[in-house]
């Protein structure tokens, strides 16, 4: 089984050489083109991946394969890269991060592994623990990782009932900016309620980023609905009052919930 995906990514790259040379489209890219489009893969895989639709993430990791072949083969083009350094590049990082299998560390939780990990990375020349993070990652993903790193060198909560204390703290400084009229302030205030409420979610064992995509998935189905029992009752939601919507709104809720 091993050997059989040997072959076929040996096939893959023939096949991305043979693509770069002969195809004009294939021939006209660069990495400066491909980066939108490796974004969107990125994001189809984590759409599959949110709805466990195994069918979509074996395609989509698939497209993933060609975005990575395809950036080699240019950096090989460029004089800057070969898969060859690629691929042995990330297996001497492994093993030198996972001394724990590979050395005589001892780390016998997940916990102990990664915090390993981020104390091996700051000896190979990071500044900080929280550095290495994509500037264009989204603002909720972020916020995890940061509070993951941070605990990382202790930097922690001990009890969620102390973070859902900081949740209220914030509220409480969110509705007297509000109350200010400052909207700069208001704006602050707001992000650091945000910035509370997924670390709170850590604490509760839950993705921030998938819960909040759960209930805009949830929002839209309803809404659509709405939509959909406005017209069959010849109502058009413009035309409507918002106790009129809240009423269809509350009768879709009522069914059998969509998610």
């Amino acid at each position: 089984m091993h050997q059989e995906a040997m072959n076929q990514f040996g096939r893959l790259m023939n096949i991305m050489e043979e693509l770069r040379e002969k195809c004009p489209w294939d021939k006209k890219q660069t990495i400066q083109s491909l980066r939108q489009q490796t974004i969107e893969e990125l994001y189809e895989l984590a759409d599959a991946i949110s709805e466990e639709d195994w069918k979509g993430i074996k395609e989509e990791l698939g497209d993933l394969f060609l975005h990575l072949v395809f950036y080699a083969r240019i950096g090989r083009e460029e004089n800057q890269l070969t898969m060859e350094e690629v691929l042995s590049g990330i297996c001497d990082k492994l093993i030198r991060r996972h001394p724990h299998i590979y050395g005589d560390v001892q780390a016998g939780t997940a916990e102990e592994v990664k915090r390993n990990w981020e104390q091996l990375k700051l000896r190979e020349g990071k500044s900080s623990v929280l550095s290495g993070l994509p500037v264009s990652l989204p603002a909720t993903i972020k916020a995890m990782r940061l509070q993951e790193k941070a605990k990382q060198v202790g930097f922690e909560w001990d009890h969620r009932e102390q973070v859902w204390e900081k949740v209220k703290e914030e509220m409480q400084e969110l509705q007297e900016a509000v109350a200010s009229g400052n909207a700069d302030h208001t704006e602050e205030e707001y992000g650091d309620l945000i910035f509370s409420l997924i670390n709170y979610a850590r604490f509760l064992q839950i993705d921030a980023e998938h819960a909040l995509e759960r209930t805009n998935k949830k929002f839209m189905q309803r809404f659509m609905k709405m939509e959909v029992l406005a017209t069959a009752k010849g109502l058009l939601l413009q035309n409507m009052s918002l106790t009129e919507m809240d009423a269809l709104w509350n009768e879709i809720k009522a069914e059998k919930p969509v998610i």
